[in-house]
């Protein structure tokens, strides 16, 4: 019993001692770390003084032996604690919150050191062995009490942080469905006005290219005229020459009979070809009003919407193990016998009733249940990209230019400009 009061007693400075290591080796940086540490070193140092002061000092305070330790220890725990709450005033990332930290651990060491090498001894010699039971499990039931109050106190934490992020999303998700949608429209009004951009480009463009293919045609029909024109007159003036120089009588009749007549009928005929011609030449080179013919297309859009793939959903629940653990426990019997004596000298008083008591014990085992955290369970979103292709089919509008000429029709397909 006396070994485990001593465990229970040493439990506390050995952790203590680590989360005074791990402090000391952090940086100012590591702010949260700093806060997170202290905060478990501050809860340690805290349950270890309340535990020797509500089950242990009120137990050697009725020693005459032991009074005079129980104040000495009472006087390093209120020390402990002012330095404790000076500490925790101070800003974690202080110049001087090191350094005071060595202070309290260097303290503390000494507080641990009187309590192995004076307390300890002092309980052994003034209690009994059922005292210091009744000790040891009213600090174990005070160990197992703090340890699962840290326990509900994570839990109450863990499950407030949880439902400050659930809110935060829910308050965060009309936001974010609002600015996806904006993003949405704003792209879908791009997209329209590099369609509607797009189409007048194409349009100008076809239009242009409608423009000059008409005046190409006109230019070669005009050429075509004027190449008819010239031969017809020149023809028209051979005649005439050729009729005014041979010979006429004076006389229709003669001249007919000679064929004379035929020359003026020629010339006449030439001259209302000729006067045709240059009519007709006139009427082909008026120019007419200029056509715009628009082309549109369509241009493939594609926006992107956010559908439910699943759910998943993490319970936590209780699972009871039946598991075993082997104690050694120890029964003490009275064994009587008799046996001859060494010498048969007489010692001590003889011929007189005597009666020896002596008590017989059994240990029996006694169950104890910790909580301590085992692991956790981190429940979180990520998100990933993927590409994909989407096909569709658009539609484009083209011009055919079709253009009649008497010796050789065409047809031109001239599709619209990208």
């Amino acid at each position: 019993m006396q070994l485990t009061l001593r465990t229970l007693m040493q439990a506390g400075p050995a952790k203590a001692n680590e989360l005074f290591t791990k402090l000391a080796e952090t940086s100012d940086s590591a702010l949260k770390t700093r806060e997170r540490l202290f905060a478990e070193l501050k809860a340690e140092l805290e349950q270890h003084a309340d535990l020797e002061e509500q089950h242990l000092f009120p137990v050697l305070r009725k020693h005459a032996e032991t009074k005079e330790l129980v104040v000495g220890a009472i006087k390093d725990n209120k020390e402990l604690r002012g330095q404790l709450a000076e500490l925790d005033a101070l800003p974690k990332n202080d110049e001087t919150f090191l350094a005071k930290l060595s202070e309290l651990r260097k303290a503390f060491r000494q507080h641990a050191r009187d309590e192995t090498k004076e307390l300890l001894p002092a309980v052994q010699k003034a209690l009994s062995e059922e005292q210091v039971q009744g000790v040891t499990e009213k600090m174990e039931a005070g160990l197992a009490k703090a340890e699962q109050v840290r326990h509900d106190q994570a839990e109450e934490r863990r499950a407030a942080a949880r439902q400050e992020r659930e809110q935060a999303e829910a308050q965060a998700q009309p936001e974010r469905e609002r600015q996806e949608q904006a993003d949405a429209q704003a792209r879908e009004h791009e997209a329209a006005e590099r369609e509607r951009e797009a189409v007048a480009r194409r349009t100008r463009e076809a239009a242009q290219q409608t423009a000059e293919a008409v005046v190409r045609t006109a230019e070669v029909a005009g050429k075509s005229v004027r190449q008819i024109t010239h031969s017809v007159t020149e023809g028209a003036q051979r005649v005439a020459t050729a009729a005014a120089a041979a010979p006429t009588t004076g006389f229709l009749f003669w001249d007919m009979m000679f064929g004379m007549s035929g020359l003026q009928s020629g010339r006449s005929v030439a001259n209302r070809g000729a006067d045709a011609s240059h009519a007709d030449t006139g009427a082909r080179d008026i120019s007419g009003e200029e056509q715009v013919i628009p082309l549109a297309e369509e241009v493939l859009t594609v926006g992107t919407r956010k559908v439910s793939s699943g759910t998943t959903r993490v319970r936590r629940y209780i699972v009871k193990t039946p598991v075993e653990q082997q104690v050694t426990l120890v029964r003490e019997r009275v064994v009587v016998e008799r046996r001859r004596p060494v010498t048969d000298a007489m010692t001590g008083e003889a011929l007189t009733e005597l009666t020896v008591e002596v008590t017989e014990t059994d240990e029996v085992p006694v169950v104890g249940k910790t909580v301590r955290l085992k692991e956790e369970v981190v429940v979180r979103t990520e998100r990933t990209e993927h590409i994909e292709t989407v096909r569709d089919t658009v539609r484009q509008e083209e011009v055919e230019i079709e253009h009649t000429d008497a010796k050789r029709p065409a047809r031109v397909r001239m599709p619209a400009r990208a």
